[in-house]
């Protein structure tokens, strides 16, 4: 039989689902990658806000080998002593009152999020309350019931109909007011939406409609699967906003490159035992991961490091986007979760294979939106790098 590369390897078969990009990455240090070449690449995308400690950082990496030599899973049925340390550690970086439940993905996190919902809303109220209010340009997840609670039309496919009913989508916070009704039982929002092009919304806006459905008695779900493990500077996001959501939901950065979702609520009582669970969800090697990665960033929020890493990234964007106001029409995000609005869909385009070419990761997302989601750990040399690199691949355009 003839040997396929591995192009050839991946098509005949993997099932076809992504745009992929055939450069075989086999090692990672800090934000710096290396393909099979030995050629090195600025990581400007941490495996899509995954990688928040960066690649192969000694302290993950210890903690997941130690923890393998020992127990890598059990059963939820036992007790699993890294899990209650890790829920009891998120909870407390908080600063809210809350219960953790673990699953494996944000997708997973936000079907948590939506059952824990629905059945406050059918044992809370004489009348049951359902629906759940998310917003235009949002993501939320790629399994039936996230994507049909995702914003974006595109995804709403025959393909994979008939979705579950009970989702409605404002353009703005200021609709959502008006859509609530008393079968309304949470909105559901990214503070920053991620994959709708890297759009903040403004504190204000956020710390009213949560006083609001406090006084409707309608959740407030926040999506911060993308946003939440200092991305924005803060823990949580809902930090940084200064509100207090009745759920949460994360992954992504949590494990820094290990499979890891949860759900937070300060409902602690509506689920039940049998009424939720996941087989791989809090796992030993994933939440030994999740501790190791607090580890590591913590100290750095602490000492103010995340704050002038933050800060540093903005400067350097910031200046790109006021030099190429040809290509950009502005710098959008917060944090680092940071994008360039480009001028077209073209731009956009011809930015991200560039800086490929130039040996730098940079990311797509909506609204013709180039998307910078550096590992939280990145260092200011590979901060410089990158956008040398940066700036080389675009001056052609």
């Amino acid at each position: 039989m003839e040997k396929m590369n591995l192009e050839q390897q991946d098509k005949q078969y993997v099932l076809q689902t992504y745009a992929r990009d055939y450069t075989n990455f086999v090692k990672g240090v800090g934000s710096t990658l290396y393909d099979e070449n030995g050629k090195d690449y600025i990581d400007f995308a941490s495996g899509i806000a995954v990688n928040s400690v960066g690649h192969n950082h000694p302290k993950l990496v210890e903690a997941i080998c130690n923890q393998a030599k020992n127990i890598i899973h059990i059963s939820n049925l036992q007790v699993i002593e890294p899990q209650a340390k890790l829920a009891q550690r998120m909870v407390e970086l908080s600063g809210y009152d809350m219960g953790v439940f673990f699953a494996n993905s944000g997708a997973e996190a936000n079907e948590g999020a939506i059952k824990i919902a629905r059945k406050y809303g059918e044992t809370k109220f004489e009348n049951k309350r359902y629906k759940v209010i998310t917003l235009e340009h949002s993501f939320h997840g790629r399994t039936i019931t996230t994507v049909k609670a995702t914003g974006q039309e595109s995804f709403h496919t025959p393909n994979f109909s008939p979705y579950p009913e009970g989702f409605s989508y404002e353009k703005s916070i200021e609709d959502v007011y008006k859509a609530i009704d008393d079968e309304t039982v949470a909105v559901l929002i990214e503070l920053v939406q991620g994959e709708g092009g890297v759009q903040p919304f403004e504190k204000e806006e956020i710390q009213q409609l949560a006083k609001h459905l406090k006084e409707k008695g309608v959740l407030l779900i926040v999506d911060e699967v993308q946003t939440g493990v200092y991305r924005t500077g803060e823990f949580l996001a809902s930090n940084l906003y200064e509100i207090e959501p009745d759920i949460i939901t994360l992954a992504k950065g949590l494990g820094g490159g290990v499979p890891i979702g949860a759900v937070m609520t300060k409902h602690k009582d509506v689920l039940v035992a049998g009424d939720h669970g996941s087989t791989f969800g809090g796992n030993y090697l994933s939440t030994a991961a999740g501790l190791a990665v607090l580890d590591i960033l913590y100290p750095l929020y602490d000492d103010g490091t995340i704050d002038e890493t933050l800060v540093y990234f903005s400067q350097k964007l910031n200046k790109m986007a006021e030099k190429y106001t040809h290509l950009f029409e502005k710098e959008v995000g917060l944090g680092l979760m940071r994008g360039l609005r480009a001028q077209s869909a073209e731009v956009q385009a011809g930015v991200i294979k560039n800086c490929m070419a130039e040996g730098l990761i940079v990311l797509k997302a909506g609204r013709n939106t180039v998307r910078f989601l550096p590992s939280i750990t990145i260092s200011k040399n590979e901060i410089d790098e990158g956008f040398k690199r940066f700036e080389k691949a675009i001056s052609s355009l």
